[in-house]
């Protein structure tokens, strides 16, 4: 009899160790895609947490910490399994791709910076040779020192002498179009904008950098301005008829999108006379 327990124990314990499907509650991260035939066996998604051990461009301990999560991901039964040097790949890839860079890279981790949308993102993976399972920690680091408020004068001022005015003051969670509070000091000076000059309606319009799929950043750019839009009439009561939101994703950029600057400044609102 006991020794029946322990065996259907044991059974139990190998088909859970070979379950194909992702653990209760997870998910990827919205930067990255999974190896082919990974499931996800570990997650945790924090508030708040601490990286201790990520390494800096000399391979020195620092700690980053934000926004943070743990992924392991581990084969599928009958999944043949990556190597480590494909696990790296795919993330260095994927961080280059979206204006990132490798920081650091050892023989068992790697070690990647991206900074987008006012978020500085942190991210560490780790395998070994032969990738029966690997981890990614990712931590979102807090908003990076806000731009200077431009204040409603020197908005109509732009707009009076150029028909626009770009503003750098509206913030956006990664890949969301959600209009963050840090956004609140620009919106009010665009409703004190409006509301010292009745006459004025607006263009409210989304643009991004060229980073990413083209249609995707246009359909991202023109909800965030649809955001912009509804703060300023459920929060500010400006008149609905007086904003029209528009995007039009990386096709007006204000300078060169190959350096990150240039991304930077190519990622904006702005207000255009109607």
């Amino acid at each position: 009899m006991k020794f029946t327990v322990l065996f259907l124990i044991s059974i139990l314990f190998c088909s859970l160790s070979y379950s194909q499907e992702d653990i209760k509650g997870s998910k990827d991260h919205p930067l990255f895609n999974r190896m082919p035939g990974y499931r996800i066996s570990s997650y945790e998604n924090n508030e708040f947490g601490i990286l201790k051990d990520f390494k800096n461009e000399n391979g020195k301990k620092m700690s980053v910490e934000g926004h943070y999560y743990l992924l392991n991901y581990s084969v599928k039964k009958s999944t043949k399994e990556a190597t480590g040097t494909q696990v790296f790949r795919n993330y260095k890839n994927a961080v280059k791709k979206a204006g990132g860079k490798v920081i650091y890279e050892d023989s068992y981790s790697v070690f990647l910076k991206l900074e987008k949308n006012n978020t500085i993102t942190w991210i560490k993976v780790n395998s070994n040779r032969s990738a029966r399972s690997y981890t990614v920690w990712i931590v979102e680091e807090a908003e990076m020192e806000q731009d200077i408020v431009v204040d409603a004068n020197a908005m109509l001022n732009d707009i009076n002498s150029k028909g626009s005015v770009a503003l750098y003051g509206i913030y956006f969670d990664f890949d969301k179009s959600d209009v963050k509070p840090e956004s609140d000091p620009t919106l009010k000076e665009i409703a004190k904008l409006l509301s010292d000059n009745a006459k004025l309606n607006l263009f409210v319009v989304g643009h991004t950098d060229n980073v990413g799929d083209f249609n995707y950043n246009m359909k991202l750019s023109k909800s965030r301005a649809e955001a912009v839009v509804k703060e300023l009439i459920s929060k500010y009561k400006i008149d609905k008829s007086r904003l029209t939101p528009a995007g039009v994703g990386p096709l007006c950029p204000v300078t060169s999108n190959d350096t990150e600057e240039g991304k930077a400044k190519n990622r904006r609102v702005e207000l255009i006379k109607k």
